[in-house]
């Protein structure tokens, strides 16, 4: 063989596996693709759908989602609705609502986080109120995003809402025991006598409704948050 023959073979040699290179490159993109396609979405380690990974609690777009929730805490705690009628001075706003979706959906930093800060409004106008709401928020929300996270199912979200309504129930009454009589002049006495008439059945009903909005909801929002990203 001549030598111009000999290099052309090896030219010939190295174009074919050239191209078989590409060819699995292309294929490997492909498979890549393809399986961040078919990832689910995770906010609690920040991986969406997408393929888009938002690592670290305090990326930027993390932020933002933190900032919107704490913006839709602080709206749904103007919203107060009277839900017993024994006891109309008593209302109902939804914010826990929010609270625990966050929780849920990013984890119990992000429920500490919207329970804090959706109630700073009302600590210029009812400072006591205000510490009251955060305490219970805290309470149903962080203990619940604590047992999502360990188990991400239906069951999970139950038994962690289960579990914080108990904490929260005794957040709330303690807190009524010991913070009531500050401002409203009342004695502990007086307000532990409301505790089974009033305040226990007003607790259950608000965090049962807590309960089941959340439960008939989070899907939707999680999947309206995905599509976003």
């Amino acid at each position: 063989m001549s030598q111009s023959s000999a290099m052309q073979s090896h030219n010939d040699s190295s174009n074919t596996a050239d191209s078989q290179a590409t060819a699995a490159n292309a294929a490997q993109a492909e498979g890549t693709e393809r399986n961040q396609r078919a990832t689910p979405s995770n906010h609690a380690t920040g991986t969406h759908s997408t393929g888009v990974a938002d690592r670290g609690r305090w990326s930027t777009r993390r932020i933002a989602i933190y900032a919107l929730f704490v913006a839709l805490a602080m709206a749904a705690s103007l919203i107060e609705l009277p839900i017993f009628p024994a006891a109309p001075w008593l209302k109902y706003d939804p914010s826990g609502i929010v609270c625990l979706i966050a929780g849920f959906a990013f984890g119990p930093y992000a429920a500490a986080i919207v329970s804090i800060l959706g109630f700073l409004p009302h600590v210029f106008t009812s400072p006591w109120g205000a510490l009251m709401g955060m305490l219970v928020a805290l309470a149903i929300s962080v203990p619940a995003a604590l047992v999502y996270r360990r188990k991400r199912t239906r069951n999970g979200a139950m038994a962690g809402m289960a579990l914080g309504m108990a904490i929260a129930l005794v957040v709330a009454l303690v807190s009524n025991l010991l913070v009531t009589p500050l401002y409203a002049h009342m004695t502990v006495a007086q307000v532990a006598a409301m505790i089974v008439p009033i305040l226990l059945p007003f607790n259950l009903l608000k965090f049962a409704i807590h309960a089941v909005v959340t439960f008939l909801i989070y899907k939707p929002v999680t999947a309206l948050i995905d599509h976003a990203a």
